[in-house]
């Protein structure tokens, strides 16, 4: 039975949007009146949504118990990302809320990042730019090294990182990979192999990162699995910060091992946003040393942090938002798509 009857049946509130986004989406769902915040929702927001049915967020947003306590009648949780690690999906499920992510949008976006900072790093063009904009045009340490022969260790070979993979072996590449649930066809077609996690990182020139962030990935790269890299390698992560322990990617950077990192994504990078509101939470001590470990490692040369922008390109984020408006109108019409997680009774 569709959902439609009478025009809007069930409130729809978008939260993270600009304006593009709500000109965007506004046009596609007019006859159900969304409602745009370009804030995050969390606990302190939900005011905002307080009649919402359907609620639609981007990575920033925070959907735990106590915010979703707080929506009595949402039904549906649209994220208009490919991860879901801010919603519980267990209270959603409790709760009788269905979750729908975009599973594909940017597999050749993020990849692409993906190189941008491998390039960055590997022909010093981030620290040419700086220098060449002080007008110093000297050379003196920009000597870069070919990807060519070099090793590529890919952990994670999902839709992202099979793309890796691909522009990898166009640079001429050796790609080794690591995943719990390997292909046995791709190996051969895309001419790479897979190895345990130890081999991985002690054979790799470089490290990237493309796995979902879950309790069994979280700190993935730490002191442990630092020790174990090829010295003077680099990392590469463009899939979630909760990966990496911040204190012993610095402790690798110092130690040597790590000849330098690319970050898109950083450990507790939503503090970044609340620094000004950093003293009014609980725990702060613990946040504030978040942020400083950020800014220490923002100051460092040999380091490059882009601010959580992998997946956006003018192509991804139409695809993002085509898909978000298609997952909306699936659920409306009963037969909903894309789904993470949904109530017990809706799992046929």
């Amino acid at each position: 039975m569709s959902d439609r009857a009478g025009g809007a049946s069930g409130r729809i509130v978008f939260f993270e949007t600009d304006s593009r986004e709500q000109a965007y989406f506004g046009e596609a769902l007019g006859p159900l009146a969304p409602v745009f915040h370009s804030e995050p929702l969390d606990e302190d927001s939900t005011h905002l949504a307080a009649e919402a049915e359907i609620v639609s967020v981007f990575i920033h947003s925070r959907l735990d118990r106590p915010t979703l306590e707080r929506l009595p009648r949402l039904r549906l949780i649209a994220t208009r990302s490919t991860g879901y690690d801010h919603i519980d999906l267990a209270a959603c499920a409790e709760r009788g809320v269905v979750v729908t992510n975009v599973p594909y949008y940017g597999e050749n976006t993020v990849a692409e990042h993906t190189f941008g900072l491998i390039l960055a790093l590997s022909r010093n063009i981030h620290r040419a730019y700086v220098r060449t904009q002080r007008g110093d045009f000297s050379l003196a340490g920009l000597e870069g090294f070919d990807l060519k022969g070099k090793t590529l260790g890919v952990i994670g070979t999902g839709s992202i990182g099979l793309h890796v993979i691909r522009i990898a072996k166009g640079f001429g590449m050796e790609v080794v990979a690591h995943d719990l649930r390997p292909s046995r066809i791709l190996p051969e077609v895309l001419g790479f192999r897979y190895v345990p996690l130890d081999e991985l990182l002690q054979v790799s020139d470089i490290v990237s990162l493309h796995v979902p962030y879950l309790p069994a990935t979280h700190h993935l790269m730490n002191r442990e699995t630092f020790a174990r890299m090829k010295r003077g390698s680099l990392l590469i992560n463009t899939a979630r910060g909760g990966l990496v322990d911040t204190e012993s990617l610095m402790w690798a950077l110092d130690e040597g091992i790590l000849a330098g990192a690319g970050l898109d994504v950083l450990e507790g990078e939503e503090l970044i946003q609340e620094e000004s509101q950093l003293l009014t939470q609980p725990a702060v001590e613990d946040k504030l040393r978040a942020v400083l470990r950020q800014h220490l490692l923002a100051r460092r040369e040999n380091v490059v942090i882009t601010p959580h922008i992998a997946f956006y390109s003018t192509e991804a984020v139409h695809r993002i938002m085509d898909v978000t408006i298609e997952n909306i109108n699936a659920f409306l019409d009963g037969n909903p798509q894309n789904v993470v997680s949904a109530p017990a009774a809706a799992r046929t």
